[in-house]
C-alpha cells in the first residue's frame, strides 16, 4: 500500500522513480480507507535526506500511511531551507491545533551525542513532546540520539561517551525471537551505526518493563522496546542509504577531523570502493513489523481514543 505525502514534496519524485507507491492528497481523498497517521519528528540537520530515507522504508510496508513531517518550534535548522520547512513541516502544537491525531510517531537522531541533555537548546521542547507522545500516540519509534534521549527521559538511563566515533555496519544477533518486532529476522543481521555515545546493557536490564531485542558484540545494544510495544528504541540508523556513511566519512575528512574508516562498510576497508548494501532488507522489515504489530493492530479505529488505549496498557501491566 502507498504512503501519502504532499504532492510537491521533493522526495515524492525520487520515490516514484524507485517504483515506491506514493499517493498525493487528491488520490487519497477518493479512497474509502483510514490510513495510519504517522508523524516524523525530523531532528537531523539535512532534513530532505532523512525524509527520503524514512519514507522509502515506510513505502515498502503493506499498510497505507499518511505522513506528517514535524519540526521543532524552539530551534532553527541551519542546514534546511526555511521555505522547505514552512511548506512541508509543522510543529507539534500546530499538529494538535489542526486536529490531526497520530497513530505512530518516529523521532529521528540528531548529532548531539556528545552534549549533555540539559545543554541541548531544545531539550525543554523535547521533554514536552515525549510527555505528549506517551499519552497521545499508540507507539513511538526513537532512532539513535532520539533513542538515547528517550531512554534517559522515560527511564533515567544515562548515556556514556566512546573514545572514538562508532561508525560502520555491524553484525547483530536477535534476542527474544518470539516478539513480533523481530519476526522473520535472520539470527544475525547487519545495521549501520554512527554515534559517539551509547547506553550500558546492565542499565537497561534494571528496568523490567524493557526488553532487549538485538545487540552487537562490537556496537552494543541495537533494539530495545517497552514490553507493551508503545516505545521502540533503535540505537543505530536502519534508515541510512548506501552512501550515507561514506558522505559522513568524507565530510569529516574535509573538516580535518581525521576520522577512522567506517568498519565493515567498504569492501576490504577501501574507501575508494562503492559500499555494499547489506542492511536494507532487515531495515524495511523492522519498520513493517513496527507498523503492523505495534501501530496498526493496536491503535483504535477512532484515533481519538488512543489515550484510552494507552491507559488500558498501563493498567494491564
Amino acid at each position: 500500500m502507498p504512503i501519502k505525502v504532499q504532492s510537491d514534496l521533493p522526495a515524492k519524485e525520487i520515490l516514484e522513480h524507485e517504483n515506491i507507491f506514493v499517493m498525493d492528497e487528491y488520490r487519497a481523498l477518493h479512497q474509502d480507507i483510514r490510513p495510519l497517521q504517522i508523524g516524523i519528528l525530523n531532528l537531523m540537520p539535512v532534513k530532505e535526506d532523512t525524509e527520503l530515507q524514512i519514507l522509502r522504508l515506510l513505502g515498502n510496508c503493506l499498510l497505507q500511511v499518511d505522513v506528517t513531517l514535524l519540526t521543532l518550534e524552539t530551534h532553527v535548522s541551519k542546514n534546511t531551507s526555511l521555505s522547505h520547512l514552512n511548506k512541508f513541516y509543522m510543529t507539534v502544537p500546530e499538529l494538535i491545533q489542526s486536529g490531526v491525531a497520530l497513530d505512530g510517531l518516529i523521532i529521528t537522531g540528531a548529532p548531539l551525542e556528545r552534549m549533555d541533555y540539559d545543554q541541548v537548546d531544545f531539550w525543554d521542547e523535547i521533554e514536552e513532546i515525549f510527555a505528549w507522545a506517551q499519552e497521545n500516540v499508540t507507539s513511538t519509534m526513537f532512532v539513535c540520539w532520539g533513542a538515547l534521549a528517550g531512554l534517559y527521559y522515560y527511564y533515567g538511563i544515562s548515556k556514556f561517551s566512546y573514545e572514538k566515533k562508532l561508525s560502520g555496519v555491524f553484525s547483530h544477533r536477535v534476542l527474544n525471537r518470539k516478539e513480533p518486532l523481530v519476526r522473520c529476522f535472520d539470527d544475525v543481521f547487519c545495521a549501520p551505526h554512527s554515534r559517539f555515545s551509547g547506553v550500558r546493557k546492565e542499565d537497561v536490564l534494571k528496568h523490567p518493563e524493557l526488553k532487549i531485542m538485538a545487540e552487537s558484540e562490537e556496537a552494543g545494544l541495537y533494539l530495545v522496546m517497552k514490553k507493551d510495544g508503545s516505545q521502540v528504541f533503535v540505537l543505530g540508523h536502519p534508515e541510512y542509504d548506501r552512501m550515507t556513511l561514506d558522505g559522513e566519512y568524507h565530510r569529516d575528512i574535509e573538516k580535518g577531523k581525521n576520522p577512522d574508516i567506517p568498519k565493515h562498510y567498504y569492501e576490504n576497508d577501501d574507501p575508494t570502493k562503492r559500499p555494499l548494501l547489506t542492511w536494507r532488507a532487515n531495515s524495511g522489515l523492522l519498520y513493517s513489523n513496527w507498523l503492523n504489530y505495534y501501530v496498526y493492530q493496536t491503535t483504535p479505529y477512532d484515533i481519538r481514543k488512543i489515550p484510552d488505549v494507552n491507559k488500558a496498557k498501563e493498567g494491564n501491566k
